[in-house]
């Protein structure tokens, strides 16, 4: 059973510490360089009143996965989603249930659709977002990450209404 919530101060350092065992094992994260507790935190704040994230706990109270959706940096009803979840535990429907909480959010926020911008060899994330109902829009080639490697990109949206 997994228990999902809006992320709270409290959850930050574990936050970072998933995110830094995804950005550390490569390949699906355009995230390049380790992030900590205190940049989470700036993150969140910079999302500001219409951003939203939520983490995934399981019985045991472990960080199973977290997403979050925040403006989208150049269109006003657009939120920009990530997800991610903990290694060697997908497909245990902690996306799903996470999704299911981020889409309400969207839409008591007002926006009218969801992008998500995947790297074209993260297979996983490609599923995931299709299985929620994300449909190809775009494709960004040759995108550089933070570390200099180019990555195709492809842009995914999910329509609110």
């Amino acid at each position: 059973m997994l228990d999902v919530r809006r992320a709270a101060p409290a959850d930050y350092a574990e936050i970072a510490e998933l995110l830094n065992e995804v950005i550390a094992a490569g390949g699906t994260t355009a995230f390049t360089a380790p992030v900590s507790r205190d940049g989470i935190a700036d993150w969140v704040a910079e999302g500001g009143p219409r951003a939203a994230w939520f983490v995934a706990r399981d019985d045991a109270f472990a960080l199973m996965g977290f997403q979050w959706i925040e403006p989208h940096h150049s269109l006003a009803d657009v939120a920009e989603i990530a997800t991610f979840a903990r290694r060697g535990k997908t497909g245990l429907g902690i996306g799903s249930a996470l999704f299911e909480a981020t889409a309400k959010a969207g839409r008591d926020l007002g926006y009218a659709w969801i992008n998500a911008n995947i790297r074209a060899d993260n297979e996983g994330g490609l599923i995931y977002y299709q299985s929620r109902g994300f449909r190809a829009y775009d494709r960004i080639e040759g995108y550089e990450l933070g570390d200099g490697t180019r990555v195709d990109k492809i842009l995914k949206r999910y329509d609110l209404d």
